[in-house]
């Protein structure tokens, strides 16, 4: 059974900064890569942040280029997103994914057809 919790959510100012995990149950966490992604209010889900396997490929967003940090454990089965200079627009149900082992683990992803594994996702909501 493959499990992916998200925590770490909640309302934050605008300029804050939030830290999210995503703690997997899976026992191939460590052969496969990761990623991050988020839904708006009335906003199509969109791409945040992926990592492969070994942390030495990271993919973002351009619109959270220099803000998002994406990181993993992999001893802990847990992907991290540490957010930082938070904006209104960052609102968002973010969602933690891990991709299809079908897919080189070396790589990180930003194509969510590549992801077969979704979390059931964490608010987060920033204020203006």
């Amino acid at each position: 059974q493959v499990q992916l919790v998200e925590s770490g959510g909640g309302l934050v100012q605008a300029g804050g900064s939030l830290a999210l995990s995503c703690a997997a149950s899976i026992r191939t966490f460590s052969g496969r890569s990761m990623g991050w992604f988020r839904q708006g209010p009335g906003r199509e889900r969109e791409f945040v942040a992926g990592i492969s396997w070994s942390g030495g490929s990271t993919s973002y967003a351009d619109s959270v280029k220099g803000r998002f940090t994406i990181s993993r454990d992999n001893a802990k089965n847990t992907v991290y997103l540490q957010m930082n200079s938070l904006k209104p627009e960052d609102t968002a149900l973010y969602y933690c994914a891990a991709v299809s082992s079908g897919y080189s683990s070396r790589l990180s992803y930003t194509d969510s057809g590549k992801y077969a594994y979704w979390g059931q996702g964490t608010q987060v909501t920033v204020s203006s």
